[in-house]
């Protein structure tokens, strides 16, 4: 006699088994998870082709400036390019020794980072840790501010406005600026100085003589200001349009760029570094000179890099407002003397030699054009580094 099985899983009428609703269930979720991970697939997928397409745009941008600088270093070779001292395209025969050009662009750069640098990292100290919040709200926006404005408008304004000034009044406006330049900066460094000198005696001497140590250290430095504005009061200035003039506009364009990112690496450090250093006993200066700045090297190095980039980058403040003299100025550090800077050169010179294409003049350019791209590039890669080594907390 046989026996009869009943299958346990239902059935449709059409005669298929039904799913049971875990199963059905369980089928929703992996359904899910498969549009989910095709979803996610989809997304990197695009991320990585823009990424790609970035990378492959700045490529291109190195090939088409290398093929057109190429025959000029197959026809003159790198001799003349980065050791001759006279730049003479349109001479017969021409001339292209391009050291003047750097030595403008170098001492720019310079006198713009004397500007920008030391006074950025002050303001970013002082939006960390020095003035309230609610201050700190509405002064930070003001001075990115500073970087929205044309660099055209820089330009007119160092044309028009402080190139007459240096001319007229060149020595009495350099030793006003020696004070309120130097004003500030001698105030802080007093200031450190003296809490520094104090911290180091003991505790029953420090009342009666820190008043003492201060009012040392503020004459001899009022002392050494006056010197300083004294011998520049008697500088006479014969051009207005010079090294000078372009480094105080350049470094105001390069300020906020150097404050915002310092600003932020300063206050990337937490709070953990200050109270540590505050319970050790340590003032508020000492805190800043020798915990918070050490521990924020990295991201102020970055922002550093970056300010360069800017100063190295710009050409139309340069243009306008250098002199544009291909020389190289006596001495070689002398910023009351007119230069002519790689990026104005290739602004200046590429209408002339845009209706010789395929001539040296014309190559020539791309080859500035090729070594001002690569200095950039190596900064930038630099500065990169650096940031991603403060975001990990390195020092």
């Amino acid at each position: 006699m046989g026996v009869a099985t009943v299958s346990s899983s239902p059935t449709s009428p059409s005669g298929g088994h039904l799913k049971r609703p875990g199963e059905v269930e369980l089928l929703l979720r992996k359904g899910a998870l498969v549009r989910r991970r095709l979803v996610i697939l989809v997304g990197h997928g695009v991320l990585l082709a823009v990424a790609a397409a970035s990378a492959a745009a700045i490529l291109f941008v190195f090939y088409s400036i290398a093929r057109d600088a190429v025959p000029f270093f197959r026809v003159r070779g790198f001799a003349e390019f980065f050791t001759g001292t006279r730049w003479y395209p349109s001479a017969h025969p021409p001339a292209f020794g391009a050291v003047p050009l750097f030595v403008g662009s170098a001492l720019v750069t310079l006198g713009a980072s004397l500007v920008a640098l030391p006074l950025g990292v002050a303001v970013a100290v002082c939006l960390s840790d020095v003035i309230p919040f609610a201050v700190r709200q509405w002064a930070k926006p003001m001075l990115e501010i500073l970087a929205a404005i044309p660099s055209v408008a820089y330009g007119f304004f160092a044309l028009v406005v402080l190139a007459p000034l240096l001319q007229e009044r060149g020595g009495p406006m350099l030793a006003l600026a020696a004070w309120l330049v130097g004003a500030p900066l001698a105030a802080l460094g007093v200031y450190v100085a003296g809490s520094s000198l104090v911290m180091r005696l003991p505790a029953r001497w420090r009342p009666w003589v820190r008043p003492l140590v201060f009012a040392l250290l503020a004459v001899g430095a009022v002392l050494g200001l006056a010197y300083i504005s004294g011998r520049l009061k008697m500088v006479i200035v014969s051009s207005g349009t010079n090294a000078l003039n372009v480094s105080i506009i350049l470094g105001i364009m390069a300020l906020p760029t150097v404050a915002s990112v310092s600003e932020d690496a300063l206050r990337a450090t937490g709070r953990e570094i200050r109270e540590a250093s505050y319970a050790l006993g340590a003032t508020r200066a000492e805190t800043m000179v020798r915990a918070v700045i050490p521990a924020a090297a990295s991201g102020i190095c970055a922002a550093v890099m970056l300010g360069i980039m800017r100063v190295l980058g710009e050409t139309m403040v340069v243009w306008m407002a250098s002199g544009n003299a291909a020389q190289i100025p006596s001495p070689w550090y002398n910023l009351l003397a007119p230069v002519r800077t790689v990026t104005a050169t290739i602004a200046g010179d590429m209408g002339e030699a845009d209706h010789m294409t395929g001539s040296e003049r014309y190559h020539v350019l791309f080859a500035l054009a090729l070594l001002l791209l690569t200095i950039a590039f190596v900064l930038n890669l630099l500065s990169e580094w650096a940031l991603r080594r403060a975001r990990r907390g390195g020092h």
